[in-house]
């Protein structure tokens, strides 16, 4: 076992799913770090190879950024359960036994994760959608994939189900018997 995946302490399986509204602050906030992220990967790949226009090897680093961003999320999920925003908002991804997720989950779960994009971005292509619509059908996606969190008696969204995964809230677990926190 490697070290640390070790030094994670267990979580109970009874802990606490985190609210909707800390789950997309979370992503939220993931979003503005995976900007960052992204656009270094994006300008070590454009300068390695000398990329003039965004058009040459357009493709090419498509699949870097995916292959970069795939990384990110399953080395931090498996190391520790947490991504940069996942520890600032005290949210910790685990087995469905309270276990360490393992590589063979984080890569599964990332897969499932797009699920909140691709079909509603499919749709629309296939679609010929233009304008507004490039932006309607795949919010309509994003917002019909987050309310499956409600077939879940858990709270648990379908990825994270179907993956095997659960998030739990690391500031009820931590916290000092009878204090409330202020963003719940």
């Amino acid at each position: 076992m490697n070290s640390s995946k070790s030094a994670v302490t267990p979580v109970p399986t009874s802990a606490l799913t985190p609210s909707l509204k800390r789950r997309f602050g979370s992503m939220l906030y993931e979003a503005m770090l995976l900007f960052g992220i992204l656009f270094i990967a994006g300008l070590i790949f454009s300068t390695l190879l000398q990329q003039r226009n965004a058009m040459y090897l357009r493709h090419a680093q498509q699949v870097w950024l995916f292959v970069v961003m795939t990384a990110y999320f399953v080395w931090c999920w498996s190391h520790g359960g947490q991504t940069l925003a996942m520890k600032t908002w005290r949210l910790r991804l685990i087995n469905k036994d309270g276990s360490a997720i393992r590589t063979k989950n984080a890569v599964v779960r990332y897969l499932l994760a797009w699920f909140w994009f691709l079909p509603g971005l499919a749709l629309a292509w296939a679609l010929g959608a233009q304008a507004w619509m490039l932006a309607i059908i795949p919010a309509l996606n994003v917002i019909l994939w987050a309310l499956t969190a409600y077939l879940d008696p858990e709270r648990q969204f379908l990825h994270d189900r179907l993956a095997g995964t659960k998030l739990v809230d690391m500031a009820e677990i931590e916290k000092p018997e009878g204090k409330r926190r202020w963003y719940h």
